[in-house]
C-alpha cells in the first residue's frame, strides 16, 4: 500500500459564533489543503498513469471542483447563524456557503472528508481511497479527517 498527497490553498471566511474570542468576529483565512489517497499503484503499461496512485492533476482537478471552487473567496457560515446569513444575504451577488455545522477546522475537515470520498473511491475503484484529508488553518493550527 502507497499513499499520495496533493496540497491546495484557497481563501474564505467564517466565524464561529460561539466563541469566547476573537474567533467570534467575522474574519478569514489562507486555507491550506492536503488530500492523501492511500492504494495501489496502478500497472498499466501504456496508459497515462502506470506506475502512480492517481495523477496529481486528477487529484486536483476533483478537489477544485467539488470544494475548493466553491470555497475559495466565499463566506462558509453555519446555517444556524441567522443574523449573519440575513447580512450576507443582503450583499448582492455575495458569495455565501451555507454549512449545516459550526465552520471550525474540525467540522470543515469533516466536510471536505465527506464530500471527496465518493469521488476518488469511484474514480478508480476499491484499491483507491481518501486515507486523511488534513485542514490548515493557520500555518500553525490544522485538523485531520481520515477514513
Amino acid at each position: 500500500m502507497i499513499s499520495v498527497t496533493r496540497k491546495l490553498e484557497f481563501d474564505a471566511g467564517h466565524r464561529i459564533p460561539d466563541h469566547r474570542s476573537q474567533c467570534r468576529n467575522l474574519h478569514g483565512h489562507r486555507y491550506v489543503l492536503e488530500i492523501t489517497l492511500q492504494g495501489d499503484v496502478v500497472d498499466a503499461p501504456g496508459q497515462s498513469d502506470n506506475g502512480m496512485l492517481m495523477d496529481f492533476s486528477e487529484i486536483k482537478a476533483i478537489a477544485k471542483r467539488h470544494i475548493v471552487d466553491p470555497w475559495d473567496h466565499a463566506f462558509l457560515v453555519y446555517r444556524g447563524d441567522t443574523a449573519v446569513r440575513e447580512f450576507l444575504d443582503s450583499l448582492p451577488g455575495h458569495k455565501t456557503v451555507v454549512l449545516d455545522c459550526i465552520p471550525t477546522a474540525e467540522n470543515l475537515a469533516q466536510v471536505v472528508f465527506a464530500t471527496l470520498a465518493p469521488h476518488y473511491h469511484s474514480h478508480y475503484g476499491a484499491q483507491l481511497r481518501l486515507a486523511r484529508v488534513r485542514l490548515y488553518e493557520t500555518p500553525n493550527c490544522w485538523a485531520d479527517c481520515t477514513g
